[in-house]
């Protein structure tokens, strides 16, 4: 359901709204006060753990044409790209760690080992997703300009491959990140500059074609005749790793009770009603302390959408916090373990492949979206964390 009117729907009061706003303002601010040793000893943990895993995998691949070492190598490539582009990459692109002024760890400085270059990715990324989360139309994660995710997007015919282009959007993830930013479709109406798109365009191929180049080409060639299994092995950590992020990034969005807007809700948004669409429009995923980190601590994705530049190793504690607000306020905190969070998902998908005709739900009162009486019905107790 889209919001058409955020007060009426949160059953807030306007200075309700303003007041929930101010109070995550302090939280930032007592957050923002106490980052110190620990959190700077976090990353650059993480980063050592990172670069030693990248370091065996290649070392173990020299040896690619035995099993157990193709095995092994594999398996901690895997490990290393998840962990430079999920908990590294992605969080320190956004800020997190520019407190730090450390030149090697901020956002300014920081490209990553992926086929999107760092500055498309903090405009497509930082700004237009995480400014206009899940708005119709100007949230490029929306169903990525291919999958119909919320009722409110019209039925087209080709929506019956919604289940079908999954496939292809989870293993080439990376890649079609890089092709959706392009915006082909609205250079091809007139939409977009032409020159804008070619330098764009020119950008892309060049950083892919250096990922193809070192994965494809550089390290196989390294380890003399067993090249080709290298190259399997590479092929295998690049599309793990792709699924892997594909699925995170669609848990943290499209479960259940994650919900959609209009263009309208946005208008003469306050900085309360930008918290609390970031809140409504965000889901979590239950996991333990290590798939927490494997999930780039997308895992507090309501956290993470709350305050996108403040660390990831801070956020389990500023959970705590936003769950007791949530009680406060009686607003639903969306969560759930990654194989129910994911499921929903998936229902969602096949659901929406289909014309609305088929559907015995409306966009008011779909399982997938939280209307105004069930929220309103609902009765939260505090909770005790």
């Amino acid at each position: 359901m889209a919001i058409s009117d955020v007060e009426a729907y949160t059953h807030l009061t306007p200075t309700d709204i303003e007041e929930f706003g101010q109070r995550l303002d302090a939280l930032r601010g007592q957050i923002e006060s106490s980052l110190g040793e620990n959190d700077a000893k976090y990353i650059k943990t993480v980063i050592r753990v990172q670069r030693a895993c990248e370091i065996a995998a290649r070392l173990v691949l020299l040896d690619s044409g035995r099993k157990s070492s193709w095995w092994w190598g594999t398996g901690l490539l895997t490990l290393s790209k998840v962990l430079e582009n999920m908990e590294i990459g992605h969080n320190v692109m956004h800020g997190q760690w520019d407190w730090m002024n450390d030149p090697e760890i901020h956002s300014t400085t920081w490209e990553w080992d992926h086929s999107m270059p760092a500055a498309h990715w903090k405009e497509a990324h930082n700004y237009r997703h995480h400014v206009f989360t899940n708005v119709l139309g100007m949230d490029p994660d929306e169903g990525y300009g291919l999958l119909r995710i919320t009722r409110d997007r019209r039925w087209r015919p080709y929506h019956l491959g919604n289940f079908v282009y999954l496939v292809p959007v989870s293993l080439l993830y990376e890649l079609g990140m890089c092709v959706y930013h392009l915006e082909i479709p609205r250079v091809l109406a007139g939409k977009k500059d032409k020159k804008k798109f070619r330098e764009a365009r020119d950008e892309i191929v060049q950083k892919a074609g250096k990922q193809l180049l070192k994965d494809y080409v550089i390290f196989p060639a390294m380890t003399g005749r067993n090249w080709k299994s290298t190259i399997r092995a590479n092929v295998t950590a690049n599309l793990t790793k792709n699924v892997w992020e594909q699925i995170i990034t669609f848990c943290g969005h499209f479960p259940d009770g994650a919900e959609k807007f209009t263009k309208r809700d946005i208008e003469g948004e306050t900085r309360g009603e930008w918290y609390l669409r970031q809140y409504l429009g965000s889901a979590n995923i239950e996991v333990g302390p290590l798939m927490r980190i494997l999930s780039g601590t997308l895992s507090h994705q309501i956290e993470h959408h709350l305050f996108p530049d403040l660390p990831s190793n801070r956020l389990p504690e500023i959970q705590r916090e936003v769950r007791k607000l949530a009680a406060e306020y009686r607003l639903p905190y969306t969560t759930g373990s990654l194989v129910r969070q994911y499921a929903l998902t998936l229902r969602t998908i096949a659901k929406l492949s289909l014309p609305d005709k088929y559907l015995t739900a409306d966009a008011d009162n779909a399982p997938e979206t939280s209307s105004e009486k069930a929220i309103e019905s609902r009765r939260l107790t505090p909770v005790l964390v």
